[in-house]
């Protein structure tokens, strides 16, 4: 009997922390990695990959997805699991909240949740979590239960849903996120969460997981969008993306990851998540505000779209929130990713199709559903733009796969290292092609990268050793599963 399931030999690994790539063979056994070394013998392994000509990357960990919200959440979890792998993927969480699209309905989570995990379940071809929104005042109390029955310690805060839509204005968000007559979905309420999280960090029971347990934040403010979408639209001047981006101001984003740090020096929650960071003020407010309270253990995350695409050069179909921005803010950002100041890069991936995205007429932004998938242009697109601006493979890994598996408690997840889950992915980096909807396994119909020029490809996806991708094709059945982060069987 052979000594390893799976060795794949010649590629160059990439590990986090690594000063460089290194020539080395990794072998697989029971789904874990059971060495990292040079020349391993073939002879030892049941089956042999060459990797020869590649670059072997821990498969990438993608913490920003949003599965279920335009399509079910039984099918997105297939074909955008496929999408994911595609990009080199293994591990996604993705958003889940009560009210309109997800699961269109409103009450407990310890309902709720469980047709979530069924509704999910043998269907995806990556590993996957979810964080959890607390809609309601009752929400709050099931915070513990998230955390130590369902192994949730994830959860995320939408600060400007109490005001303005989802798509642009709004007059009905208490209807939209089905909340009672009695209740309303504000600062306030915010406050309170995060009591009821740290609550939760300062519980005994949930000791070993209090470093895991924090809170994410998608921070615009609501008030500043509603009277800038007035603004603009009764301008008249602006259309398409950039109408967007300046009826959703970058100040209004950083008005709220301001708001958003202070409540959390308030209630003592350290964990803060500021999600994807889009302009040069947003990442200057988190900047300040981590110098103002030290004492915060914040992350700042930014998209893989906000690198590559801004309002100019993004095909149709780029809305999304916050919004695709100016070249001068794409700018800014990567000098943040080039200084160290962002903690991980994500998708955002919200599969979209061609007939829920657009309206009539078709070039009317403010008609347009927001959203788009991209997960599986995260890695290749890291690379294609990093490698030009000097960011090192090693780093690249970092910011993919170890640091987002760490701070949201994905366990034996994010490096290649003995004993942790053999996740992997082997990636060319020596192809030159223009990035096609057609190409994408997601069931979206376009991509706001189309016709981007991309230098960097995954070839092949290994999940806990299992080829799910395998020569640029989804391979087998799903074998993902769903991982618990927290609580007693964690």
């Amino acid at each position: 009997m052979a000594e390893f399931d799976l060795v794949i030999k010649g590629a160059q690994v990439v590990r986090p922390g690594s000063e460089a790539p290194e020539l080395l063979d990794v072998a697989v056994s029971g789904g874990k990695f059971a060495a990292v070394e040079a020349n391993i013998d073939a002879a030892r392994a049941a089956e042999v990959v060459d990797g020869t000509g590649k670059h072997l990357f821990p498969g990438v960990v993608d913490v920003h997805q949003h599965w279920g919200i335009y399509n079910t959440l039984s099918e997105d979890a297939t074909t955008e699991s496929k999408a994911s792998a595609q990009g080199g993927v293994t591990s996604g969480i993705t958003y889940m909240r009560t009210g309109a699209y997800y699961m269109n309905k409103t009450g407990p989570y310890n309902e709720i949740f469980p047709e979530v995990l069924a509704a999910t379940e043998g269907r995806a071809y990556t590993d996957y979590a979810f964080h959890i929104a607390p809609i309601m005042k009752e929400h709050i109390d099931e915070i513990p239960d998230l955390i130590g029955k369902f192994g949730v310690p994830s959860f995320k805060i939408f600060m400007f849903y109490g005001a303005h839509g989802l798509h642009g204005r709004s007059a009905n968000q208490a209807s939209f996120l089905m909340l009672p007559e009695d209740q309303s979905y504000d600062v306030a309420h915010f406050e309170f969460v995060m009591r009821g999280i740290e609550k939760a960090r300062r519980d005994p029971r949930f000791a070993k997981d209090k470093d895991n347990i924090s809170l994410s934040l998608h921070c615009e403010t609501a008030e500043i969008m509603r009277a800038y979408t007035k603004l603009v639209e009764e301008e008249g001047k602006l259309t398409g993306l950039e109408a967007y981006s300046a009826s959703r101001p970058p100040h209004s984003e950083g008005l709220a990851i301001t708001i958003a740090s202070y409540l959390a020096h308030e209630t003592e929650l350290p964990n803060i998540n500021l999600l994807h960071l889009t302009s040069r003020k947003a990442i200057e407010a988190a900047m300040m505000m981590q110098q103002t309270f030290p004492h915060i253990n914040f992350r700042r995350e930014v998209t893989v779209g906000h690198l590559l695409a801004d309002f100019n050069t993004a095909a149709p179909g780029g809305k999304v929130n916050p919004p695709l921005r100016s070249r001068d803010d794409v700018e800014a950002l990567w000098d943040h990713v080039l200084a160290g100041n962002f903690s991980w890069v994500t998708s955002d991936h919200a599969c979209c199709k061609d007939e829920a995205k657009f309206g009539e007429p078709r070039e009317d932004v403010f008609l347009q559903k927001s959203g788009f998938g991209g997960a599986e242009y995260l890695l290749p697109g890291m690379i294609s733009e990093g490698r030009k601006r000097g960011l090192s493979y090693p780093r690249i890994a970092e910011l993919v796969c170890k640091n987002p598996a760490d701070r949201y408690g994905l366990a034996n997840k994010g490096d290649i290292v003995v004993g942790y889950d053999a996740d992997f992915c082997l990636l060319d980096d020596t192809v030159d092609y223009t990035v096609r909807a057609a190409d994408s396994l997601s069931v979206q119909e376009y991509t706001p990268f189309e016709g981007f020029n991309l230098t960097a490809k995954v070839t092949d996806t290994f999940l806990r050793g299992t080829g799910v991708f395998r020569d640029e094709k989804i391979v087998g059945e799903p074998v993902g599963q769903y991982v618990r982060r927290s609580g007693a069987e964690s």
